[in-house]
């Protein structure tokens, strides 16, 4: 019986606000929730104080209570993305298939249904805070990467599950940031162009080396049953 597909980025996230519980701390999550959405909808250095008071409805006294300055603000919404990452973007991926390369794939068309939602605009908010802000502060870039170490290191799980799919000298490390820069470049060509071509023809790519890299394993018969399968024309 099919999995239900995983829900799209902003559905998602608005479902993780949304369980926030603990009214006592509902004014700080607030403030970091709002930060959140404007820095990704209109960048960190577009986004006023102002107007992040008057989108949380709060005053200037409860913000710089919880964050002494915009870029405190944006550390707790880094370490934010840190704690979402496993149960908002990973296990979501895993509850949709068993197949760990097929998750690889899953968690790629997740992406893509954030893009196809908003028009190809905004795209990854950890990428573009990469190079909105990853220049003009260190410390921030520190976080930045470990949010992207974090999403390689899950991915990464999921290429050592798939076992003797893969030939046994694969650098599965390197290739769990390979499918990172895949995604990050294909997000960012589609918000170039508009259109979610780039990003369907990079992933393209990136599953026909997956079907390489399983043709040439020890499970080589079993993979090129599996890309027969998925490649045979409908009857």
């Amino acid at each position: 019986m099919p999995k239900d597909p995983p829900a799209s980025p902003e559905t998602a996230l608005e479902g993780a606000s949304a369980a926030e519980p603990a009214p006592a701390s509902g004014t700080k999550d607030r403030i970091l929730e709002t930060a959140m959405r404007l820095f990704h909808e209109q960048g960190y250095n577009a986004t006023g104080i102002s107007t992040i008071l008057r989108e949380a409805k709060v005053n200037a006294g409860s913000l710089y209570h919880f964050y002494g300055s915009k870029e405190a603000l944006l550390v707790g919404v880094l370490q934010r993305y840190v704690e979402m990452l496993r149960p908002i973007v990973l296990e979501p991926q895993e509850q949709a298939t068993d197949d760990p390369i097929e998750r690889v794939f899953a968690l790629l068309a997740w992406y893509r249904m954030g893009l196809e939602i908003t028009g190809c605009t905004m795209g990854c908010p950890i990428g573009n805070l990469a190079i909105e802000v990853g220049d003009s502060h260190p410390n921030i870039r520190e976080l930045i990467d470990l949010n992207f170490r974090n999403w390689s290191r899950g991915v990464r799980q999921w290429l050592d599950d798939a076992g003797d799919r893969l030939p046994p000298d694969t650098d599965r490390e390197a290739l769990s940031h390979f499918i990172l820069t895949v995604m990050e470049g294909a997000v960012m060509q589609a918000r170039a162009s508009g259109d979610l071509v780039p990003y369907d023809a990079s992933v393209a790519q990136l599953r026909s080396y997956f079907d390489l890299l399983e043709t040439a394993a020890p499970g080589g018969a079993r993979s090129r049953a599996k890309v027969s399968a998925r490649t045979e024309p409908l009857q």
